[in-house]
């Protein structure tokens, strides 16, 4: 029998913290509720949005480079989420 480890949302959410971020598109309604001083933004647009390991929103772009830059950095290794 092996020897099974649990993990919680928050221990699991800190394994990267600090580290690794990841990267989605999507659309700017719903980076609007995702990112309250991102109300501005115009609605029925796709943006790329990078959140930290526990889903803390980090930055928002129209351009996937400049996130993939502001990543790099901040020492933030990135994974994309599809």
């Amino acid at each position: 029998m092996r020897n099974q480890s649990s993990f919680s949302h928050t221990d699991f959410a800190a394994l990267g913290e600090g580290h690794i971020a990841y990267l989605r598109q999507m659309s700017s309604d719903d980076i609007r509720a995702k990112f309250p001083a991102a109300q501005s933004i115009r609605p029925g647009i796709s943006l790329w949005a990078l959140f930290s390991a526990d889903g803390t929103p980090l930055a928002v772009s129209d351009d996937r480079g400049s996130i993939l830059a502001s990543a790099s950095e901040n020492e933030l290794q990135t994974v994309s989420l599809h």
